[in-house]
């Protein structure tokens, strides 16, 4: 007889807290005032609060007010004009493999999505099933990949002694990869460490990458966010478009639109030729439709409707740049402080590297000795999220970096 008075899933063992998503639900058990969230990448205002930008706000009136708008469901691929949006802001309006047809756009769910649903086609259709990504990486990459069906392997990016790229080991290691191998780069911002290569750097990994016929699959979660240039922040990817030869990119609107609970991404392949492209999109949509069928409609017509509308678009890349200034200042400003309490140790890494995140150089010890004495919450592995800092909180956050690493060295 079974025994109906257990769980047919009592064996099932409790899962650890997701390292980044867990540093959030530890700051909200801890009830001192003085408690600092720099875990998590979402932009904060001077003012420590969630921002919902005011071109959102006014696509959103402008949805609101359309009285045909209906909610019926998506094609598999998305919303056209999300997707046709999507692929001008990165590879550019007038980027020849768009003028040929020979991208196909698919919608995704953000970022994470986007990657998946790659990593799923390869897995099925790529010769060559290993991925490099980068060490480090976001904490999501090597699982994204793996459930997909890739064998995931690193090649060396960060440098702990110069705090800046390894480049040397980077362009060894991809040298070592073998042909036809993908590799998963950073369109910019890079995530963890806010290392990037410079436009000469990248030429480099370019040539090495289309001399070895290997596969590029982009990342890029932060275009605009970077430099505060949507082009600017586009140019890697648009190098390697510009040879002809084929990439993947995937796009995701949460930071540089702030529509992070809208899940709104994209996933462009760039082919060689538009009768390539069009079986490419077939067999994507054969990849959605067992996962999720189609996607949802609200922040892709969001995302469309300001990039489809010249005066929020324009207004778009204003509010995107004061982001971007507002994070370059605490890195300034953070800098400065440390320079002034004399804390020990060369800390210009921190103007040096770009976008939300700053890889501070602290060990784990440091970071636990902060959480604890300073109630400042951040990933084991050092890094902070420059968009939760402000003009108020970064003396706190100096204070307890200084302590740590004078009394944790």
């Amino acid at each position: 007889m079974a025994n109906h008075s257990e769980s047919v899933f009592s064996q099932i063992a409790k899962a650890p807290e997701d390292p980044i998503l867990g540093v959030t639900v530890a700051f909200n058990k801890d009830s001192d005032t003085s408690k600092l969230n720099l875990g998590v990448g979402a932009y904060r205002t001077e003012e420590g609060k969630p921002l919902v930008l005011n071109v959102v706000k006014q696509a959103e009136q402008k949805l609101v007010n359309n009285p045909s708008r209906i909610k019926e469901y998506l094609p598999i691929v998305g919303l056209a004009d999300f997707n046709k949006g999507s692929a001008k802001l990165i590879f550019g309006a007038d980027s020849p493999a768009i003028q040929e047809n020979r991208v196909t756009t698919v919608q995704c769910l953000s970022g994470t999505g986007s990657l998946r649903v790659g990593g799923e086609f390869l897995a099925r259709h790529y010769h060559e099933k290993t991925i490099y990504i980068p060490n480090p990486t976001w904490g999501n990459h090597p699982k994204i990949f793996t459930f997909a069906g890739l064998s995931v392997k690193t090649y060396r990016y960060y440098d702990p002694t110069t705090r800046g790229l390894d480049f040397k080991g980077l362009i060894e290691d991809l040298g070592n990869a073998p042909s036809g191998a993908i590799v998963l780069l950073h369109a910019c911002a890079h995530n963890p460490t806010g290392v990037d290569p410079t436009i000469q750097q990248w030429e480099e990994i370019r040539q090495l990458i289309r001399s070895k016929a290997l596969l590029p699959f982009f990342d890029s979660a932060y275009q605009g966010f970077a430099s505060g240039s949507l082009d600017a922040d586009a140019k890697p990817v648009r190098l390697f478009v510009a040879d002809g030869g084929e990439c993947f990119t995937a796009q995701s609107f949460a930071k540089n639109m702030g529509l992070y609970a809208e899940r709104v991404g994209a996933l462009s392949i760039v082919c060689k030729t538009s009768d390539v492209a069009s079986r490419v999109e077939s067999q994507l949509k054969l990849v959605i439709r067992p996962m999720y069928s189609s996607p949802p409609l609200h922040g892709a017509s969001i995302v469309s409707t300001i990039l489809n509308d010249s005066d929020l678009y324009n207004e778009w890349t204003l509010e995107l740049k004061a982001m971007a200034d507002r994070i370059i200042s605490m890195r300034t400003q953070l800098l400065e402080a440390l320079k002034a309490k004399g804390t020990p140790g060369d800390w210009t890494h921190i103007i040096k590297q770009i976008g939300m995140f700053t890889f501070t150089g602290l060990n784990a010890e440091q970071v636990a000795f902060m959480t604890k004495q300073y109630h400042i919450y951040m990933t084991s592995d050092g890094r902070i999220s420059m968009a939760g800092l402000s003009s108020k909180t970064i003396p706190h956050l100096a204070d307890a970096m200084h302590a740590a690493v004078t009394t944790m060295a």
